[in-house]
């Protein structure tokens, strides 16, 4: 009888040790897990986790001390697209680069959401998770769409005449009038790296 005491003993504890081991490693898993996380992979999370729950709204404070809140309607490489929410009411596109943002202000249940990033991965065939800022900014460029530029130290206003590896020319112009050498004010080369916001009318 004192036998079987002692392998009962010795069973419950060889099982409290297993699963003491097994909650570990699934707590280091978890750990590594969120370490290999990025802005990019939280806020995807949390555009696809709120997708069936209306609008997608993030409050962005940007490298420039401003703050914009915004929706998010597709992701790329290194910049997401979606509308600026102005006090005004009007919803104008933007592109954000990931590289513009200085925090995300969540709820407590969007942090949760946003951590949940491994089970909502991208498919590989997804073409937009593919495209860097450059790509968009030649597409707005060969559209010679009207837009403005928020950099760190000013807005601008114009149309994109060419786009670099790093760098787009702006021709600036006053907002609602059409590219024309006469009504061109400035040229500005402007790096990608200055680029907090690009807003689309």
């Amino acid at each position: 009888m004192r036998w079987d005491n002692l392998f009962d003993d010795l069973e419950s504890q060889l099982a409290q040790e297993l699963t003491a081991e097994e909650i570990d490693l699934q707590a280091e898993e978890e750990r590594l897990r969120l370490a290999r996380l990025g802005i990019r992979d939280r806020l995807y999370a949390l555009h696809t986790q709120t997708a069936g729950d209306g609008e997608r709204m993030l409050r962005l404070h940007l490298r420039d001390g401003s703050s914009v809140t915004a929706t998010s309607s597709t992701f790329g490489r290194d910049w997401f697209a979606g509308e600026l929410v102005e006090e005004s009411g009007r919803r104008p596109g933007c592109i954000i680069p990931f590289d513009a943002i200085d925090a995300v202000s969540l709820t407590r249940e969007q942090v949760l959401l946003s951590l949940d990033g491994g089970s909502q991965e991208e498919s590989p065939a997804a073409l937009s998770a593919k495209l860097g800022l450059s790509f968009v900014l030649r597409d707005l460029c060969r559209r010679r769409q009207g837009i403005e530029l928020h950099l760190s130290d000013a807005w601008l206003h114009g149309t994109i005449d060419r786009v670099g590896r790093d760098h787009l020319d702006l021709a600036v112009h006053d907002v609602g009038s059409p590219r024309r050498d006469s009504a061109v004010t400035d040229y500005r080369m402007v790096r990608f790296g200055q680029l907090l916001c690009v807003r689309l009318p």
